[in-house]
């Protein structure tokens, strides 16, 4: 936001918080069944309907501003850089071996002139609206390959990728140090409890005289 020049305006007074939730419960309730009414379930058709339930709902609640002035300011970025101003941005920990974590995924950068020097630094790591990645350094987009360590790793793809063979050897030391999964048992299976093959219940009539000749014996 602040390569837009954009501020955030918080709701800091009870007028201003109570405006904000009316809005918000009528836009979460009535247009929900609104559209439910409609039999809209998809994007396109819940956009399209949007403009006409818009015109209602200003023509209903919509208030005069004080000062009609439009306030709104020119876009003091490229068009083409929204997506990148837009995006998620992190910095990642390039490793020895040109690597580094990301979302559960081990990413291996293309070894060159200009990674080689990356060992031991940050590089920004861009993802995109449309599921776009990218890793950067100083602006630079930099080739990299993507090992996902969910996926099992055997012993001859270490053997098969000798250029590979750090990455794969990490990603498969974890996955055998990971605890093993365990079925979920329940409470009663915990407590060491068995089934007899009996109702719960008050016994009946048969059972208790039976219960009480055994006693007597």
């Amino acid at each position: 936001m602040n390569q837009l020049n954009v501020e955030i305006l918080c709701a800091n007074s009870s007028q201003a918080k109570g405006r904000v939730e009316r809005a918000n419960r009528t836009l979460q309730d009535r247009l929900v069944k609104e559209l439910r009414l409609a039999d809209i379930s998809d994007l396109e058709a819940g956009n399209a309907y949007l403009q006409g339930f818009k015109g209602r709902y200003n023509t209903q609640f919509a208030k005069s501003p004080a000062k009609p002035d439009n306030l709104h300011r020119a876009l003091n970025v490229e068009p083409d850089r929204l997506d990148e101003v837009l995006c998620w941005r992190e910095n990642r920990y390039v490793g020895k071996q040109l690597t580094f974590s990301y979302d559960r995924k081990r990413i291996m950068l293309e070894e060159s002139d200009v990674t080689r020097g990356l060992v031991g630094k940050y590089v920004d790591t861009y993802a995109f609206v449309d599921g776009r990645f990218e890793v950067r350094s100083k602006g630079r987009s930099l080739p990299y390959k993507i090992f996902d360590m969910d996926q099992r790793v055997t012993h001859a793809a270490i053997t098969d990728n000798k250029r590979l063979g750090a990455v794969l050897e990490h990603i498969k030391d974890m996955q055998d140090k990971a605890p093993p999964k365990y079925p979920v048992r329940t409470n009663s299976e915990k407590m060491g409890y068995k089934p007899n093959g009996k109702r719960p219940g008050r016994p009946s009539s048969a059972r208790a005289k039976k219960t009480i000749v055994q006693a007597a014996e």
